[in-house]
């Protein structure tokens, strides 16, 4: 009798499985070939012969699919090879029973790494909970959402208060004595921040295209912000580079490319965006493994073939007014003081603190305060992070306001948030009811990929972005794996998307009798939650 190896990993302790019917698969191969986990091969089995006496007791061999038991190569769950079998003779389902967090940690002594977005939701989410409830009728007319003008742009940049405004009367003139910090109008929703490196180069230049279209065809000044690792020379050298917003991490790559090409650009950045943190791994540092850091990601960030690791902080700055002074003010003097400078931090306990610090400059150069939830994408953090630290956003962008509120300097940094928007499949209600409670715009990135066609899910599905193999080739550079992946189409979707949440926020305006964005404006909603409504100082119905 063998020996069973209980210790070994079986197939009962992966997180799914698949089920395959032998009956219904006329072995072509597709399901094998589309598999980009290698979580499934062809095996031969001996079966014994059915029909006469005679012939029981002879064996054939039969091509089956089964599927592999491994670490490295065991099913994500993306379903791939049930989209491409032609008789649906696979199926993949949730093994509720699964060890595999178990197994993997005792038998690799190392944490379990992802990527996607936190896969823990307690208690369901806090903006489905709320509603607008403000509905203008009467006495105060609800706008026409067709035929009425809006105005959807916010400030991006430092907004002074009227105590500091640089200007003087002079007789009938009025002159202006130093130059005003710089501020751009923008639209209230940005493409969030995600690396040429963490996504492929078509899914990258898919949101490039995207947003060049809704700003040059549709009028829709969407701003995209580049995510950590540079951009191409060539796009630095474009007048493209006026809808980019550039990002400055901590392992500062692809930076040096930047100021090497600043002398030949023809247009000024959208702003600079320097990333302390991230709501889906607060206090960790980025990482882009080996496997995805191709040929022209080495070029763009200056380094060679390895796993790309970004400090949790950046090396030499250990506070608020540090960073201030030295890298808030040479990014300003770099750009001639015409580019507004912003900060990404992930929502915490502290999140308040670092605001109220910002609001204290004396520079008045902080041009914009990013505030990212837990419930954010990352294309690679440890479980442990994703799962268990991190601060919801909706709280946090409130007391970040009513804190502006209490010292009458609301508005003068813009806020702007984000972690999950979209999350139950209303952006453009997400967005709202955030700008009512005190953000000025909004940003998103998983929500980009999702509309590209991403498969992953926070229920553990795939979120295999981290490992280089994303079967719809969105967080992959193998191109076998990116050619998936249709850049006009999902250029086209993106556009799409923008333009439907356009009108769906015009109509959550209209209802309201709001011309202009709400900021602010909690009295437009309501819930039938009394802790969330005291929490978050709006009004309580039943």
């Amino acid at each position: 009798m063998a020996t069973v190896k209980v210790n070994e990993l079986h197939l009962d302790d992966l997180p799914w499985i698949v089920e395959y019917d032998e009956s219904k698969c006329i072995q072509c191969g597709k399901c094998v070939a589309t598999c980009s986990f290698q979580a499934i091969k062809p095996a031969i089995e001996q079966r014994k012969k059915s029909g006469s006496i005679a012939e029981k007791n002879k064996f054939e061999k039969v091509v089956v699919i089964k599927q592999n038991v491994s670490f490295e190569h065991h099913c994500r769950g993306c379903g791939m090879c049930t989209m491409v079998c032609p008789n649906g003779a696979l199926k993949v389902h949730r093994n509720l029973e699964s060890q595999y967090s178990v197994r993997y940690r005792a038998e690799k002594g190392e944490s379990i790494k992802k990527g996607g977005r936190s896969n823990l939701n307690t208690e369901g989410r806090t903006l489905d909970k709320i509603k607008v409830g403000r509905i203008s009728q009467m006495t105060d007319p609800s706008l026409d959402a067709v035929r009425h003008t809006f105005e959807l742009k916010t400030p991006f940049g430092r907004v002074l208060a009227p105590d500091k405004l640089n200007f003087k009367v002079d007789g009938e003139n009025i002159i202006q004595t130093t130059n005003l910090p710089p501020n751009n109008w923008i639209y209230p929703i940005i493409m969030g921040d995600m690396s040429i490196g963490a996504v492929s180069w078509r899914m990258w230049e898919a949101m490039a295209i995207a947003t060049a279209y809704l700003n040059e065809v549709m009028g829709i000044p969407v701003r995209m912000c580049t995510g950590e690792g540079g951009i191409p020379s060539r796009l630095l050298k474009s007048r493209y580079v006026k809808y980019m917003i550039l990002q400055i991490a901590s392992g500062h790559f692809g930076w040096n490319r930047i100021i090497d090409a600043m002398p030949d650009m023809v247009e000024d950045p959208a702003g600079i965006l320097i990333k302390i943190g991230q709501g889906a791994k607060p206090g960790d540092g980025g990482m882009l493994m080996a496997n995805k850091v191709a040929k022209y990601v080495q070029e763009i960030r200056g380094v060679p073939k390895a796993d790309l690791l970004s400090p949790p902080t950046h090396q030499g700055l250990y506070s608020i007014e540090e960073s201030v002074q030295k890298m808030f003010l040479s990014m300003n003097a770099a750009f001639n003081f015409k580019v507004p400078v912003a900060i990404k931090v992930a929502s915490s306990a502290t999140s308040v603190s670092v605001y109220n610090n910002l609001l204290r400059d004396p520079y008045n150069i902080v041009g914009g305060f990013f505030l990212d939830g837990l419930a954010a994408g990352t294309g690679a953090a440890h479980e442990i992070s994703l799962n268990h630290t991190g601060h919801p956003i909706t709280s946090k962008l409130r007391d970040c306001y009513l804190a502006a509120v209490h010292q009458g300097r609301q508005g003068e940094i813009p806020i702007f948030a984000g972690g999950g928007l979209g999350q139950t499949g209303s952006f453009a209600a997400d967005a709202f009811k955030l700008i009512c409670l005190g953000a000025n715009g909004v940003f998103s990135g998983r929500l980009l990929l999702e509309i590209a066609g991403c498969i992953g899910n926070d229920t553990e599905k795939c979120n295999a972005c981290n490992t280089g193999l994303c079967p719809a080739g969105i967080a992959s550079q193998d191109v076998c794996l990116t050619k998936r992946l249709d850049i006009d189409k999902v250029a086209q979707n993106l556009v799409n998307y923008f333009v439907a949440t356009n009108f769906e926020l015009r109509k959550l305006m209209a209802a309201t009798g709001c011309s202009a964005l709400p900021i602010g404006r909690s009295d437009a909603l309501i819930t039938v939650d009394k802790n969330v409504a005291d929490r978050l100082d709006i009004q309580y119905v039943c």
